[in-house]
């Protein structure tokens, strides 16, 4: 186990998309090539999650992408894999299976297809936790999908495993507001991460986050922005965050499937991936006229990175 793995996780975990190749396979030459640039740019670690496209790929290509984001890794950074499944027994097997491959923790969101009380969903997170002894990072997608978690599971969680072993990732809105009520919960302890694209990012690290799980597309502006919030920039902090802010709203227009069309261009126009596939269906395309806007944003992003 690297020594990465052994500290906390905290800082900027960057949310891979996953790349693939004309024929739905995933593209490991440029998985491999994407997650060289994630480190060189400056995050801490990257995480396989829902931008990942992990509700799409089947049972056998979630544990490929795991095992070849955990070999692409190395040791550089931390490693988080997604292990939320639909039933409690695959998201066990999805948990242990990141574990043995050396990742850093795991992190799930609750079933999808199935609404959970507030007892079954304890029951879920409290199997994933007994079955690992990485730690879990608990996500509230219910933004965009899946259902929200009530504050006294997160609490429940944390009185049973301690801080160093549960972590989370709150999603649902009003974002700022409920990162504030767990963390005013908890006296200060939780360790919360901002996971909205950017949007929401200087205002989740003024109510105390220890990190940030962003898109690829945006990530040097994002690493920029961390660095101004951390020694307190105030003048830099709002002139990188209004056009990533301005960018992502055109993204979270449209859910999930907004911010993997809007990501996935980006990161083609970049050079970073040779194409935008995406898995099918998709509920979403980005239209001339959204592209037009994107280009004009990113321009300006670039301009001030």
């Amino acid at each position: 186990m690297s020594s990465t793995n052994k500290q906390q996780l905290n800082g900027i975990l960057t949310v891979l998309q996953t790349p693939f190749t004309e024929q739905l396979n995933l593209d490991h030459g440029t998985l491999h090539a994407g997650i060289d640039w994630v480190f060189k740019t400056g995050a801490h670690g990257v995480v396989v999650a829902m931008v990942s496209e992990i509700l799409r790929l089947g049972y056998h290509q979630r544990r490929e992408l795991a095992a070849e984001v955990c070999e692409a890794v190395d040791g550089r950074g931390f490693t988080v894999i997604s292990a939320g499944a639909e039933s409690t027994p695959e998201a066990v097997e999805f948990a242990r299976h990141a574990e043995e491959l050396g990742a850093s923790a795991v992190m799930a969101i609750p079933p999808v297809a199935t609404r959970l009380d507030s007892a079954q969903t304890l029951s879920y997170f409290q199997s994933i936790a007994h079955s690992v002894s990485i730690p879990l990072v608990v996500q509230d997608a219910s933004s965009y999908v899946g259902g929200s978690i009530d504050l006294r599971v997160y609490q429940s969680l944390l009185d049973q495993f301690g801080f160093e072993r549960i972590l989370f990732k709150p999603e649902a809105s009003p974002l700022g507001p409920n990162l504030s009520k767990l963390r005013d919960a908890t006296d200060g302890a939780a360790r919360i991460f901002e996971g909205s694209g950017g949007i929401s990012l200087v205002d989740c690290h003024r109510r105390g986050i220890v990190g940030t799980m962003p898109g690829m597309e945006l990530l040097d502006g994002i690493v920029e922005l961390w660095n101004a919030l951390e020694s307190g920039d105030e003048d830099r902090i709002y002139e990188l965050s209004l056009p990533i802010c301005a960018i992502v709203t055109l993204q979270i227009q449209a859910g999930l499937d907004g911010f993997l069309a809007v990501e996935k261009y980006l990161l083609h126009k970049r050079g970073l991936y040779p194409n935008t596939i995406r898995v099918q269906p998709n509920a979403w395309e980005l239209d001339d006229e959204t592209r037009q806007e994107v280009d004009r944003l990113f321009a300006r992003f670039l301009s001030v990175v």
